[in-house]
């Protein structure tokens, strides 16, 4: 605990974190992300709008409906990557950085619910495939980094059963 009463991140956590930050996966990943997003907004805002307009009734609910989910998705990972980079340039410290409040979050009940891909545009629907996997990549990485922690907080059960043998033989050496 800090003197704010909040509890700090594990020095081996916080580096994590920051080699993540600099690492080239981190610039793959929001290189990604940050296109994903632009195309995604460049599309619902040209093609994908009057796509739309061409939809039936209730396919032009579903569309609207997997926008928002899509739109909602790409958000989620964004913030979580612009997270990642104000640690990278120090804007942020890695401590900051793991408060629940920067964490990738669950999704809602009912998000994963999707209208059927055949009334819906291929281009949207492949848009939505893409944020997905992105998504659920950033997830993945985001459980690895926060939430399970570093490998070497973890027990080495080698190591631990060497100990265990130096320990019953007294510190023995040749």
């Amino acid at each position: 605990m800090d003197d704010f009463g909040l509890a700090t991140v594990s020095s081996a956590r916080a580096r994590v974190v920051r080699d993540f930050a600099m690492s080239e996966l981190f610039d793959r990943t929001f290189h990604e992300g940050m296109e994903l997003v632009e195309e995604t907004a460049a599309y619902l805002d040209g093609a994908g709008r009057q796509e739309s307009k061409l939809l039936s009734r209730n396919a032009a609910l579903a569309y609207a409906g997997a926008s928002m989910r899509l739109t909602t998705r790409l958000m989620q990972v964004a913030s979580w990557l612009l997270v990642q980079r104000a640690v990278r340039e120090g804007d942020m410290t890695a401590d900051e950085a793991c408060q629940g409040r920067y964490r990738l979050g669950a999704p809602a009940r009912g998000e994963r619910e999707e209208a059927p891909t055949e009334v819906l545009p291929d281009f949207l629907s492949a848009l939505a495939d893409r944020a997905e996997r992105l998504y659920e990549r950033v997830a993945h990485l985001d459980r690895r980094m926060y939430l399970e922690g570093p490998a070497e907080e973890l027990p080495n059960p080698v190591l631990s059963q060497f100990e265990r043998l130096r320990t019953a033989f007294g510190g023995l050496q040749h």
